[in-house]
């Protein structure tokens, strides 16, 4: 049935959005059915990085897709760090330096099985985005422990699949995604064959839904926002190797991590192949 699948995908995916993304709330419970890209296997899951801060200038919160997901320059984390590095920076700008965060996120499709707080969002393909916590849940069925258990059953529509049940708590300030897990295997209510293979060709573009900025246009929110001036030769400057700024508009096809040694959140693209053919072998 799946190689029937991947024969039919549509050639172009659906748009995406912002508002195609699952949106998690402390004290609900989402269950949902991971979904595979399957024409290309590495795009099952967007990993990338955002920065943000709350602007010194207008006090909004400012964030960004960071270049660094694909392996560019990233002009506020240069700055950054040069700031930390630098003994002779204020302590005042070395704390506006410091409450600049990185963090470090994933974007996967998925059948929407349960939403406990918003019930419309049920039976729809909707992207989750998803921090450490759930990534390690994830990369434990693929490639852990719980592997033998979940594998390619996390990516199946059928009776054979598994839903990831996550479960979004309080600890502290902070929702923790914990008590998140893989439930036994168990059917899609009204999901046939066919919405099954419409589910599969109807997946979502994972690089379409965040806007990528190119570098001078980061470098224009550091000097509006951190620095607080748009006057580029007052702002502290940020040189490349050559003593000049370069903006680089990065390509978000590419993949940021290339090896396992680049990341040790890695998610193996073989893996990934080798658990989508075992779908055939559920089914």
């Amino acid at each position: 049935m799946f190689e029937s699948i991947k024969s039919a995908l549509q050639k172009n995916s659906q748009g995406s959005s912002y508002k195609d993304i699952l949106k998690t709330e402390v004290g609900n419970t989402y269950a949902v059915r991971l979904l595979p890209n399957v024409k290309d296997p590495s795009k099952t899951f967007f990993h990338y990085y955002s920065v943000g801060w709350t602007s010194f200038a207008t006090g909004q919160y400012i964030s960004y897709v960071s270049p660094s997901t694909f392996g560019e320059r990233d002009p506020v984390l240069e700055a950054k760090y040069r700031i930390l590095r630098n003994d002779a920076d204020s302590e005042e700008l070395k704390r506006k330096a410091a409450s600049v965060l990185r963090s470090e996120k994933w974007l996967v499709n998925a059948y929407v099985v349960k939403d406990s707080k918003i019930s419309e969002n049920e039976n729809k393909i909707m992207i989750v985005r998803y921090g450490k916590q759930l990534h390690k849940i994830i990369m434990d069925a693929i490639d852990g422990e719980g592997s033998e258990d979940y594998g390619p059953r996390i990516f199946d529509l059928s009776s054979n699949g598994c839903n990831l049940v996550i479960k979004v708590e309080k600890q502290g300030d902070y929702p923790t995604y914990v008590s998140s897990k893989f439930s036994m295997p168990k059917a899609v209510e009204g999901l046939d064959e066919s919405k099954m293979e419409t589910i599969y060709n109807n997946a979502l573009d994972l690089t379409a839904v965040l806007p990528v900025k190119s570098y001078d246009e980061i470098q224009s929110l550091l000097q509006e926002h951190f620095y607080c001036t748009s006057d580029v030769e007052s702002a502290a400057p940020v040189a490349s190797n050559s003593g000049s700024a370069v903006s680089v508009t990065p390509n978000r096809n590419e993949s940021f991590v290339k090896t396992k040694e680049d990341s040790d959140n890695f998610i193996d693209e073989d893996k990934v192949n080798e658990l989508l053919k075992g779908l055939d072998d559920l089914n």
